[in-house]
Parts: C-alpha cells; sequence; structure tokens
C-alpha cells in the first residue's frame, strides 16, 4: 500500500501493558469510528506495513488500545512505539454540504463570487495557525485563509471551492 492512497490516523504513543499491547493516539473528531478495525497500516522505516488486530477498545476518548496478532511481549511494543498508523483512503467516512477533506480539493478551482476563477487549489498549509489553500494563478501563488465566513459552497460536482473572499485579498498578489 502505497501512502498516497491513505490517510493519517494517528500515532503508537504508548505501551499499554507487558503484554504487547500499545496505545494508540487517534487524530480524528470521531474515535468511536476506528474502535473495530481488523488491521492498520504501520510506518516502519518509510513503509506501510499491515498490521493485524486481535482486538482493540477505545481508552480515555482519543486513545485506541490494541493488541496486534503475533506482538506479546514489551520487545515487539517497544519496536513500534512512535511510528504513523495509516488507513486506506477508502475507509474515510463521506463528508457532505461545506465538511471536506483537505486532499479532496487539490485541484479544484477556486472561485470568488465578486472576481470569478482565482486559480487552482496546489495544496493546502495546515502548519499555520489557519489552514490556508495554497492557489496556483499563472505563476503567482495566492494563499486564502480557510474560514467558514469565506466559504460559501463546495461544489464537488464541477471540482470547485466557491468563496465570497474579502476585496483586497486576491488583488494583494496580483
Amino acid at each position: 500500500m502505497r501512502k498516497e492512497d491513505c490517510f493519517y490516523l494517528g500515532k503508537i504513543a504508548k505501551k499499554f501493558s507487558f503484554k504487547g499491547e500499545v496505545l494508540a493516539y487517534l487524530d480524528t473528531d470521531e474515535p468511536e469510528l476506528y474502535e473495530n478495525l481488523e488491521s492498520v497500516f504501520v510506518e516502519c522505516n518509510k513503509h506501510l506495513v499491515p498490521f493485524f488486530i486481535e482486538n482493540s477498545s477505545l481508552h480515555k476518548n482519543d486513545f485506541l488500545r490494541i493488541r496486534f496478532e503475533d506482538m506479546n511481549t514489551e520487545e515487539d511494543a517497544d519496536a513500534i512505539i512512535g511510528n504513523a498508523i495509516y488507513l486506506p483512503l477508502k475507509m474515510l467516512p463521506k463528508l457532505t454540504g461545506n465538511k471536506f477533506y483537505f486532499h479532496e480539493v487539490i485541484g479544484f478551482e477556486v472561485e470568488d463570487k465578486r472576481l470569478g476563477v482565482v486559480g487552482k487549489i496546489q495544496s493546502i498549509n495546515d502548519t499555520t495557525a489557519q489552514p490556508l489553500f495554497e492557489v496556483l494563478n499563472g505563476d503567482v501563488e495566492i494563499l486564502i485563509p480557510m474560514i467558514d465566513h469565506f466559504l460559501v459552497k463546495i461544489d464537488r460536482e464541477n471540482k470547485k471551492v466557491i468563496m465570497d473572499l474579502p476585496e483586497g485579498l486576491i488583488e494583494m498578489y496580483l
């Protein structure tokens, strides 16, 4: 499985017992959706390796207590502490309306109600306090804050993000 075909679910945070159980931190608003998984992909040496789950249960809201098959010792668990866990993209719950996954809108056009098409979303920068659409207009990169107030509609059918941007924001780049 390739990383591009998967989404980041979280990471293996710490050991839970001396029998090889681990606690995985889940980076999600709905951890209960992932309580009964059969397997996950664990990133080991930059490769995704399938790990089969014997049993799992939610632990303190956003942790998943996992017992993997063939992991029976603390040493087994130590080997994967800190490793990221992934699931195939097809396992993401479908979103509707103006909710979207960041990867889903890459390649969509951004259309402003006032100015028309602004450019195409190249990526999303979520390392800042406010996530930003990185939009390419010709050779010019435009950074647009992902603020609910600016977002009018996610048009999945036409691959567009329709926005009502403040006057001057786009003009500042062009």
